[in-house]
């Protein structure tokens, strides 16, 4: 049986072996695939539409600043995440749940629940303690004397992120639920959250994910006699926080800077600031969010110089967001300006049908996500262009961000954005979380399509 096993994972790695290599070496920085599509958008701006190279011009430049607002909400979230994630208490928590799985299996399936409920919470918190609790349960499984596959806890964990935008911090949900976004003002109204992250179909879609996706990567995992690559004893991620330091009290200021004090008070103060927002019938939005998150930093962190390293060694991922978003922007700028928005949604209107529109829409943002691995950012580009062709389609809104948000977050598990963060946490490559990460995108691809299908015939 484990010889067979042992075939049966030789074979994938062998029909992924082609992937791995394409990814590796054709596949360029998210950056040069914004420059990229901007030329490309400019120049299917100038064959499909009436409009002059200087209109183009003058729509993109007009355009960049378009997003500033979004982009700053969205960089919050991944660097409150990433902050949250390496507080003392939430790594104290870390490491108690590293020790929780008592066999091989049941080690990969915690890491990929607790990843997978970290990201529904918020997708910067989910990628980072995919990681992190991967090394912690690999360095503990050796301790007990399992013999864990270090690349596929790994896997496991940046698995999670497979079901990050049906969650509480998702791009476009999110968007659509807050006043003067770009959403709500194309749509003309705001979509709460019970209609998109809330909705039955889309709770149900986030279990069936889960045990799906669960029994897939159960399948595949190394266990037995099989060869696996052990964590390295000397790559174990630093017990310390990065804020954990001795920070001198010799002047009144030092103290201030080293007392609980200030950042408690603080962060009392933005909870009942958000237990009123909700008292008084408010919603959640993106700056609700990324309140919720940083009360919760302001709480757990044990000084103002703890919580000033933490968001230093956060924000080291927040700079290629910063710098790729006005790119998108502006190429939303073109397609507005020029009417190439109205070009690709009548396209899209001629093939679909209300019931199929979800499922092609899914597919398309897919694809799309690997030009624009930025979730807010594929809002910004394919949102406008979805919600239009829906609208013709009688399709309601909702289904459209949702779909759209499904479609992102799947191809994730083999665009390598976003898993550049978890990789550089483990010290591995893309090669070696690839054919697992494979198996979690057809087995969630299918979960999301079955959905999209269920609801277009109205179930």
């Amino acid at each position: 049986m484990s010889n067979e096993r042992s075939r049966s994972r030789s074979g994938v790695a062998a029909v992924m072996r082609p992937v791995n290599t394409f990814v590796e070496r054709y596949i360029p920085s998210a950056l040069v695939f914004a420059i990229v599509l901007t030329f490309v958008v400019a120049l299917l701006a100038w064959l499909l539409t009436d409009s002059s190279g200087l209109a183009i011009v003058t729509g993109w430049g007009e355009g960049l600043s378009g997003l500033l607002a979004f982009m700053t909400q969205m960089s919050l979230i991944l660097l409150l995440g990433h902050t949250l994630a390496n507080t003392g208490p939430v790594r104290r928590l870390l490491a108690a749940l590293g020790g929780v799985p008592a066999t091989v299996l049941q080690a990969y399936l915690f890491v990929f629940v607790i990843a997978a409920v970290a990201s529904l919470i918020t997708w910067g918190l989910g990628l980072v303690v995919g990681a992190l609790l991967a090394t912690e349960v690999a360095a503990q499984g050796r301790q007990k004397g399992l013999k864990l596959h270090f690349p596929m806890l790994i896997a496991a964990g940046y698995s999670g992120y497979v079901i990050w935008h049906m969650g509480y911090s998702g791009s476009g949900t999110l968007a659509a639920a807050t006043e003067g976004s770009f959403i709500a003002e194309q749509l003309g109204y705001t979509i709460p959250i019970s209609d998109t992250i809330f909705v039955w179909w889309n709770l149900v879609a986030i279990v069936a994910t889960i045990i799906v996706v669960g029994a897939a990567l159960a399948l595949v995992a190394p266990r037995g006699d099989d060869p696996v690559i052990e964590l390295d004893p000397g790559a174990r991620a630093d017990d310390s926080t990065p804020g954990a330091r001795a920070h001198g009290t010799a002047t009144p200021a030092d103290r201030v800077d080293a007392s609980r004090i200030v950042t408690t008070l603080l962060g009392l103060a933005l909870v009942a600031y958000l237990v009123i927002h909700y008292a008084g019938g408010g919603t959640a939005s993106l700056n609700i969010v990324n309140w919720t998150f940083l009360a919760l930093i302001f709480l757990l962190v044990r000084s103002p110089f703890e919580l000033t390293a933490l968001i230093k060694n956060a924000a080291s991922n927040v700079g290629e967001i910063l710098l790729q978003f006005p790119l998108y922007a502006g190429i939303m700028g073109i397609m507005t300006t020029t009417g190439l928005i109205t070009v690709f949604s009548n396209a899209m209107v001629s093939i679909a049908t209300p019931a199929t529109f979800g499922l092609l829409e899914f597919l398309s943002a897919g694809i799309v996500n690997f030009f624009v691995p930025s979730g807010g950012g594929q809002f910004a580009v394919q949102g406008p262009i979805m919600l239009e062709a829906g609208k013709a389609l009688g399709v309601d809104p909702s289904v459209t961000i949702m779909a759209l948000a499904y479609g992102d977050q799947w191809t994730n598990m083999i665009q390598p954005f976003w898993a550049l963060p978890v990789l550089a946490i483990a010290g591995l490559n893309m090669r070696d979380i690839l054919g697992y990460t494979m198996v979690t995108l057809i087995a969630s691809g299918l979960v999301f399509a079955v959905t999209l299908l269920l609801v277009g015939a109205g179930v």
